[in-house]
């Protein structure tokens, strides 16, 4: 469902639950260190989204390993953004002549757990939540925007980017968000990304043209 809310020239791979066929390189076992085996199923089906969506995009299909925040170390030439949650894998890459940076992000579509909405939205977003249309869970998708604002964020900058750094402005009927940042780094003062709502999920997706 993710390519449903990204450009067509953007590679999508994703996978409802586990992939039985998924492997990992031994580098990204290593990388992976020690998991729970539900953990691990996830992580390898995840790195398993990321190498077919390279292939479609006509990129070697390397072991992804992490840098030191975990966000997945594309090969050159590539740009690209990984999520999974219960029962969802997805990974999506593209060419940097196209796109400086991708962030997605999948949720179940269920309200945050108690007192994590005070925690990761600010007061200006918390008065729109309480006046917000019915129907959709809007904690949870203003929570998932903001984990594609930081995917997004991180590779062009390297710098940390708190939950508390971005505001962000739904657009219920358009589908859409935008993120106002606090803090700003080579230029980037705002995002604008897409979100759906369908089969029990929420999906955000950003990308930042070149």
């Amino acid at each position: 469902m993710i390519e449903r809310i990204l450009p067509a020239s953007v590679a999508c791979v994703a996978v409802r639950g586990d992939d039985p066929d998924a492997w990992l390189y031994p580098e990204e076992t290593a990388a992976l260190g020690p998991a729970v085996d539900s953990r691990l199923r996830e992580f390898t089906t995840a790195r398993h989204c990321a190498r077919l969506a390279l292939r479609r995009l006509g990129a070697p299909e390397t072991p992804i390993l992490r840098g030191d925040k975990r966000e997945p170390l594309w090969p050159d030439g590539v740009v690209g953004s990984i999520t999974h949650c219960t029962g969802y894998r997805a990974a999506v890459v593209a060419r940097p002549a196209e796109f400086s940076a991708i962030g997605i992000d999948a949720e179940p579509h269920d309200s945050l757990p108690r007192g994590v909405a005070g925690k990761v939205l600010d007061e200006a977003e918390r008065a729109w939540l309480a006046a917000a249309p019915t129907g959709i869970h809007w904690d949870r998708l203003m929570f998932c925007a903001k984990e594609s604002v930081y995917k997004a964020w991180f590779p062009m900058t390297g710098r940390w980017l708190g939950f508390e750094d971005a505001t962000l402005t739904v657009e219920p009927n358009a589908g859409t968000f935008r993120a106002d940042l606090r803090i700003v780094s080579r230029g980037l003062a705002a995002f604008c990304g897409r979100f759906l709502v369908a089969d029990g999920l929420v999906l955000t997706a950003i990308v930042v043209p070149a």
